[in-house]
């Protein structure tokens, strides 16, 4: 059984930590061209993290995944060509126009096609695997009995969120900087400082806001955590699993991280232990930071409920 462990990085440092902690694919990019990063990376930066994780033979997905304006659009060739020279393993792209450019150019780039909530079907990862993905990253609204009665559709590998905050709003426009400016005070708008949208009638929901290149990201009242479902998605297939760090500290997402490892050697060893992989689960809910929600999302919701 092949399962790959995708985690995001958010500095050299962490990029290292992630690969000794047994990560397959580190997940940066540049802020120009991706969405919801918690750094962007420079491209010295960048070349160094795609070296250090080929001497372990570990893989690095860059982020070209925003919708790409006029003024981001005339940009995006050269740097496509810059991840292919710096042998970059593979990108994840959500505009059309990206794909186009980096078919007519014919560089050496796969692509994983990535559109957030809009990956439904597997009749659309289909289509764009003949458009030539090599992977698509489904949508985190999909429930459980839909996953299962799509595992054996798809012609390509498809990614999942296992761990992480889960965005399900996107705006092009900076509301955040723009209440600011309105308000005339200037505040530190990083996901350090989290802020969030509250629900009057709910006070402790904590929708949370992230502001970056291209506009503001709303995130899910609470982050998503499928550890105790692994075995099930491994069973049906879906081998792919990506960790998103974003709001959560270095160090402990680096600990996570090491325990969603562990859970895959058990599956890989055909040694799962519910009793073990339930005290693997407490301690994802220790490292996860406690101003957060955590819970399974849409997985285990009934389809006609969503």
């Amino acid at each position: 059984m092949k399962i790959t462990i995708t985690a995001t990085a958010d500095s050299v440092l962490q990029a290292k930590k992630l690969l000794k902690a047994g990560v397959d694919v580190l997940y940066i990019g540049e802020s120009a061209f991706g969405l919801r990063l918690a750094i962007s990376f420079t491209r010295e930066e960048l070349k160094e993290v795609v070296s250090l994780a080929h001497q372990v033979q570990a893989k690095v997905t860059v982020a070209a995944n925003a919708l790409m304006h006029p003024d981001k659009i005339k940009n995006v060739l050269e740097y496509l060509r810059f991840l292919e020279e710096i042998l970059a393993d593979q990108i994840v792209v959500s505009d059309p126009g990206v794909i186009f450019l980096l078919q007519k150019a014919g560089l050496n780039l796969p692509f994983i096609y990535e559109a957030s909530t809009f990956v439904t079907s597997a009749r659309q990862v289909n289509f764009w695997a003949q458009k030539g993905a090599i992977a698509a990253v489904l949508a985190r609204e999909i429930p459980a009995k839909e996953l299962f009665l799509m595992r054996d559709q798809f012609l390509i590998p498809t990614e999942m969120l296992v761990y992480g905050a889960t965005v399900i709003q996107h705006s092009k426009r900076p509301l955040l900087q723009n209440y600011f400016n309105f308000i005339k005070i200037n505040e530190d708008q990083s996901p350090a400082r989290d802020w969030s949208l509250i629900e009057p009638q709910d006070p402790h929901s904590h929708y949370s806001i992230f502001e970056d290149d291209h506009g503001t990201h709303i995130f899910a009242n609470n982050d998503l955590n499928l550890l105790l479902e692994l075995e099930k998605l491994a069973s049906w297939g879906y081998h792919y699993w990506k960790l998103e760090g974003l709001y959560t500290p270095e160090e402990n997402f680096v600990k996570i991280v090491e325990l969603f490892v562990k859970a895959k050697s058990m599956l890989k060893a055909g040694k799962w232990d519910l009793a073990k992989a339930t005290l693997l689960d407490e301690a994802v809910r220790c490292y996860h930071p406690q101003n957060r929600g955590l819970d399974t999302g849409f997985f285990a919701l009934e389809p006609e409920d969503i």
